[in-house]
């Protein structure tokens, strides 16, 4: 509608001050033309937005301009509500103020939009605390009193001192550069960079926390999708990687394809199986993923991989064989 694309135009603006008519058509999906003829309509109304020339020009509000822009239709506020609903923000420690800006949200809807959108959001679950199988999803406690600092060094940009525990090693402190937070599967992670290297510190680990006044060696602006996603990418690329061929029943091959790191190569065996090439982080990795598979796959290389699934194997058997 074109009332909310309005709204957003207004927000945009107080938001970042100024942006051209190309950065505004790019943020509403629409065409800059569409975005003049927005702008014009604006003015019209008495809002005070003006165009600013030169290099670095575009629109702009008039300086100090403010106004009420609350209104929220039926969509927005389910989508708010359904955020309220999910577990995530539990990682950073804003469970409790994510429950109370929920509440808020709800007592300013419009009468009509309170009754439906608050049904509507019951009707969805997002994040269920266990699985089909009835296995707890168990989300890693984090003192409150370490993220809340965390939190504050990330926010105001300023270095942090950490005690961090990493695995199988006694914590130690030291000093990193905060880039953002993110949560994953119920588990939170700090981005940061230590001496110009990327850092990322699961926050379960950060036995304590400092934020220090000394500005952090960061960004302004920061995708914190894309940094996730090439960390991931790096991880995945290091340890002592191994490659296995397998034949695998065609029914199990999402729930093969989910742990590996990558497949490499996929064809159709004679038989019908599927014989594949995959990677995983390590040996140990490698046997497990093929083991839980039990007869539904066969290793066929590396041959140590096969006698450590068989060694499993007839110790299993001889623990539960036939007594004599």
């Amino acid at each position: 509608m074109r009332a909310d694309r309005l709204v957003s135009l207004v927000l945009l603006l107080r938001r970042h001050g100024r942006l051209s008519a190309t950065a505004l058509a790019r943020e509403l999906e629409v065409s800059t033309r569409t975005v003049l003829r927005d702008v014009e309509a604006l003015s019209a109304a008495g809002v005070p937005v003006y165009a600013e020339r030169g290099r670095h020009g575009g629109f702009t509000l008039l300086p100090g301009f403010q106004t009420e822009l609350t209104g929220l239709n039926h969509d927005e506020a389910l989508a708010l509500l359904v955020a309220g609903s999910r577990r995530g923000a539990q990682a950073f420690g804003l469970g409790s103020a994510l429950a109370s800006a929920m509440r808020k949200v709800v007592d300013a809807l419009p009468e009509s939009y309170r009754a439906t959108a608050a049904g509507a959001a019951e009707r969805l679950l997002i994040d269920p605390g266990t699985d089909l199988l009835s296995r707890r999803v168990v989300a890693e406690e984090v003192p409150d009193a370490v993220v809340a600092e965390v939190r504050r060094a990330v926010f105001a940009g300023h270095k942090l001192r950490i005690r961090y525990a990493a695995v199988n090693q006694d914590a130690k402190w030291r000093t990193v550069d905060p880039i953002g937070l993110v949560t994953v599967r119920e588990q939170g992670y700090l981005l940061a960079t230590r001496s110009g290297e990327d850092r990322t510190y699961r926050l379960s680990r950060i036995q304590a926390a400092e934020e220090l006044a000394e500005p952090a060696q960061r960004p302004d602006r920061v995708d914190l999708d894309r940094a996730w996603q090439e960390r991931g990418t790096r991880f995945r690329a290091g340890g002592d990687q191994v490659t296995v061929q397998v034949l695998l029943n065609p029914a199990r091959r999402e729930e093969l394809v989910g742990t590996a790191l990558a497949v490499l190569a996929e064809d159709v065996d004679a038989d019908g199986r599927l014989r594949m090439e995959v990677t995983f982080q390590d040996s140990w990795h490698a046997e497990w993923a093929l083991w839980r598979l039990a007869t539904n796959a066969e290793a066929l290389t590396p041959q140590w991989l096969r006698t450590a699934l068989r060694d499993r194997a007839v110790a299993i058997a001889t623990r539960y064989g036939a007594p004599s």
